[in-house]
């Protein structure tokens, strides 16, 4: 059998690259084996990539097992909740296509016969899953693992409670000691945040998609079953190795529909409508913002989780996890789809099951009696986005569905947060924080500190957010983002002004300002957009980043 590699490794012209692999600790007995890329996202300063050394380990004993020969690099990781609410968030987003870059450069260059990688977190998951469409090898992600929630006396609690914290001590609901309590049990060791924010959603499209093993997305951090499932992964690649089964023949069109709808159905991060776009694309496959919506409309939210429910990811692995909330969604599923087992979805599903159903009803409901008749996510449209805008229906208030407000409108987050923490928004308003979208900002921060200072000092059933930047997977409430175009492209939303109103009706996907076209056009004529000092890779990311409703690649 041929291999990639074997353009590295095979004749006696490649004696001088096979003299440079003994210098790595290569013998004779490996150079005709299968050359396994190990792609890590370790780091010391991720919570949710501390523990992956112990992965990467794992997942190369399997290899070693099943007659491969590992090699393992990495790829860098952002901690979206350290560099929360300051300019460090600006490269979160951007970091993407650098792992996807990074990825693709090592495995071409060194012609790896197949990767086992091993993300974690928001944008790293996403810049792997590029990669493997890019590159089109046998692969299978591992990732990482949620973190166990924290425990506050007999209360459970995230990250997103400090956060909320935040705006409950600024009011006076808590007290210093309290808050300070709560940031010492709330994240209590390794592992992707506890509830269903980006970093967990994106381990559960990764295997809606069929690029990992069955129940890899909400297998604890902690867990030693996380390790097995390593080992075995490294083994399974070999088999998909000696198949030829490439990413792109797990990963096609109808596989995209199926993430998407599991998506709707856990009522995931709205984060998915950038990823899972530039995740496609680099497969081949268009995934147009509609189709969130389209399918939205027909898949029904049957996972309670935070931020817009109680339980948290532990609940969701204890009543079986992604494949039994697969199993209960199966009527709709395409189950022809292969996955990286080497069988199809509905193979793979046929031992699947949800766990105490009766116990586990709150965490997965039947499509029978859903939570939501519509899935998580909705895609809005109107005068004040006419390219699209996105909001996590699933943690809205029902109360909120519909809203009319004046408009209190900031040129950053750093503006609102000020605003917000000073007490000056007031029941009924409308926050608009523009200038942050993927070119504005640039970057297209995540506006989690301002929505949980909102959520902390109770205005987050009375209060909306919009803007063209994004939000955190951890986000709850009325908050509308992605709106496009962005203020940056002399969008409407660059034009609203304080005081003008705005409607938004989530059950007829409208986000409207009231302003005549007559009163926007002599707006225009005298925008002037924030002067902003843009460096280094920033810089060229904004000159070359595409819209929102494209999944902000670059082009």
């Amino acid at each position: 059998m041929s291999f990639r590699s074997s353009s590295v490794t095979d004749g006696f012209e490649r004696a001088p690259n096979r003299s440079l692999l003994k210098a790595a600790g290569i013998v004779d007995e490996e150079i005709s084996r299968p050359f396994v890329a190990v792609v890590n996202s370790w780091n010391e300063v991720v919570p949710g990539h501390i523990h992956l050394d112990k992965v990467a380990e794992a997942v190369k004993a399997g290899i070693r097992l099943a007659g491969g020969v590992p090699f393992e690099f990495n790829t860098i990781g952002i901690c979206d909740g350290i560099s929360m609410g300051h300019e460090g968030m600006k490269y979160s987003l951007v970091s993407r296509e650098i792992i996807a870059d990074s990825i693709e450069v090592m495995v071409e260059a060194h012609r790896f016969d197949g990767m086992v990688m091993i993300p974690s977190c928001d944008k790293i998951t996403p810049g792997h899953l590029m990669a493997a469409g890019r590159v089109n090898i046998p692969t299978i992600v591992v990732t990482g693992g949620p973190m166990l929630p924290g425990l506050l006396g007999d209360e459970k609690c995230d990250l997103i409670s400090v956060f909320e914290g935040v705006g409950a001590y600024q009011s006076g609901l808590i007290s210093d000691q309290g808050l300070h309590e709560l940031e010492e049990v709330a994240c209590p060791g390794a592992g992707s945040c506890a509830g269903l924010f980006t970093a967990n959603t994106m381990a559960a499209m990764t295997e809606a998609l069929g690029l990992s093993l069955p129940g890899c997305a909400t297998l604890h951090a902690v867990d030693a079953r996380k390790m097995r499932l390593a080992k075995l992964s490294g083994m399974q690649i070999m088999n998909l190795i000696k198949r030829g089964i490439t990413a792109r023949r797990i990963a096609d069109e109808r596989s995209f529909e199926n993430a998407v709808m599991v998506d709707m159905a856990i009522g995931g991060s709205t984060n998915t409508t950038l990823h899972l776009p530039a995740i496609a694309r680099e497969f081949g496959v268009s995934l147009p913002l509609s189709t969130f919506d389209e399918l939205s409309r027909r898949t029904p939210h049957l996972v309670d989780l935070r931020p817009g429910g109680r339980n948290f990811l532990l609940d969701l692995e204890r009543a079986g996890g992604i494949p039994a909330l697969m199993k209960r969604l199966s009527p709709k599923l395409h189950t022809e789809t292969l996955t990286v087992t080497g069988k199809t979805l509905g193979e793979n599903l046929r031992e699947s099951r949800v766990i105490n159903p009766e116990t586990n009803r709150e965490v997965i409901a039947t499509l029978e009696e859903p939570i939501h008749s519509q899935g998580g996510i909705a895609v809005l449209k109107g005068s004040l986005a006419p390219g699209g805008s996105v909001v996590k229906q699933s943690a809205v208030s029902e109360k909120m569905l519909t809203h009319k407000g004046e408009a209190r409108v900031f040129e950053s987050e750093e503006s609102s947060m000020k605003a917000i923490m000073k007490g000056e928004i007031t029941p009924g308003d409308v926050v608009i924080i523009r200038y942050e979208g993927p070119r504005g900002g640039p970057g297209m921060r995540e506006m989690l500190s301002p929505t949980a200072a909102l959520a902390g000092s109770g205005l987050i059933e009375s209060v909306a957010l919009i803007t063209d930047g994004r939000f955190s997977g951890g986000t709850r409430g009325l908050c509308i983002g992605h709106v496009t175009p962005e203020a940056a492209d002399l969008g409407p939303i660059a034009l609203v002004e304080d005081g003008d109103k705005i409607e938004i009706d989530i059950p007829r996907r409208r986000l409207d300002v009231k302003i005549d076209p007559e009163t926007l056009e002599e707006r225009k004529d005298h925008w002037k957009p924030p002067e902003k000092d843009v460096k280094g890779y920033l810089a060229r990311y904004q000159k070359m980043v595409t819209s929102a409703s494209s999944g902000c690649v670059i082009e």
